[in-house]
């Protein structure tokens, strides 16, 4: 395994991008939010310009020190994560009104959910790219679930409101074998009651976010192993997409129901991904076409597909929008 870091980049470069994580996020929630309260709008501008202007930065770091096509898979594999990751948002939006969190706790339950996030992605990505670099043929496995995913995707009704995260089976079993305390709170991840120590609401928010987290990376990963497998450039941009999840939340939480085809254009985005994993060494050798022209040309798909059904979505809601 760390062979295989080291493969994709220097040992600097692996410190260096911890060390910055680990100070962003030590400066977010040790600094700016010790505090609990519920983020504003323009605190949710402004860190959301700053992992964005991160994301952008290292970006350049990326061009420079390791070429421009590293640095065009990095920005495309950036963009096709921070689009399906937009996913995210809509099932933070059901867990938080299943189980009442209030608002001015969302903040510090996503800061751990995320945490947890990259830990287990960390741990999908080394193993995916260990599979294709092992099995080749595992390229065509994975094209054939992207594909499949997406037409799913697109063809099925839209569940999201009809669905409690309360009701599902992790939250049953956890509730069945772990001792809790249904008035725990969501400050902290235990509590003592009668000298017993019990779990909180928080804890099982924060597993319930872990979870489906985990099922919405099965389709995520393995798109963006289809822009490359440095895994250096998965990791990262991956990492980077993932870290402004938060405060891109409270940006657009109220907006949420104004995104109605952007689940279409994921969907488009998951078959576009897996068709051209499954056919890019047919079309490369049949016609000839470079690297760096399959990179730009999905960055160029992705990018038209993400924002035309966001726009889309907000034209034909805005009526709705005025009338409330």
């Amino acid at each position: 395994m760390i062979e295989l870091l080291l493969k994709s980049a220097p040992l600097w470069a692996w410190v260096g991008f911890f060390l910055l994580v680990l100070f962003m996020l030590a400066i977010d929630l040790g600094v700016f939010n010790r505090k609990t309260h519920a983020p504003t709008f323009r605190e949710a501008a402004i860190w959301s310009c700053v992992w964005i202007g991160l994301a952008l930065v290292f970006n350049g770091a990326v061009w420079t020190f390791m070429g421009s096509f590293k640095g065009i898979e990095w920005f495309t594999g950036y963009v096709l994560e921070k689009s399906l990751s937009v996913d995210n948002l809509f099932l933070f939006v059901l867990v938080f009104q299943a189980f009442a969190v209030d608002m001015k706790d969302q903040h510090r339950i996503l800061y751990w959910g995320i945490l947890g996030a990259l830990i287990f992605r960390t741990l999908m990505i080394l193993g995916g790219t260990a599979l294709l670099n092992r099995f080749e043929w595992m390229i065509y496995v994975f094209g054939a679930f992207l594909i499949w995913t997406g037409i799913k995707i697109f063809f099925e009704s839209d569940n999201k409101e009809k669905t409690s995260p309360s009701d599902s089976l992790i939250v049953r079993i956890f509730r069945k074998f772990i001792p809790f305390d249904p008035e725990g709170g969501h400050q902290h991840f235990f509590s003592i009651k009668n000298g017993r120590l019990l779990a909180t609401p928080m804890l099982l928010v924060i597993l319930v976010i872990e979870v489906t987290d985990l099922v919405f990376a099965v389709d995520s990963i393995p798109a963006v192993l289809a822009i490359t497998r440095d895994v250096f450039v998965v990791f990262t941009s991956n990492i980077f997409a993932i870290l402004g999840l938060r405060s891109l939340y409270f940006l657009l939480a109220k907006m949420m129901d104004r995104f109605y085809y952007l689940g279409t254009g994921l969907a488009i985005i998951l078959t576009f991904v897996g068709l051209k994993m499954c056919l890019a060494h047919i079309i490369k050798a049949r016609f000839e076409i470079a690297d760096s022209v399959m990179i730009v040309t999905s960055l160029a798909f992705i990018t038209v597909v993400l924002v035309g059904s966001v726009a889309i979505s907000l034209v034909s809601t805005k009526n709705v929008e005025d009338k409330n």
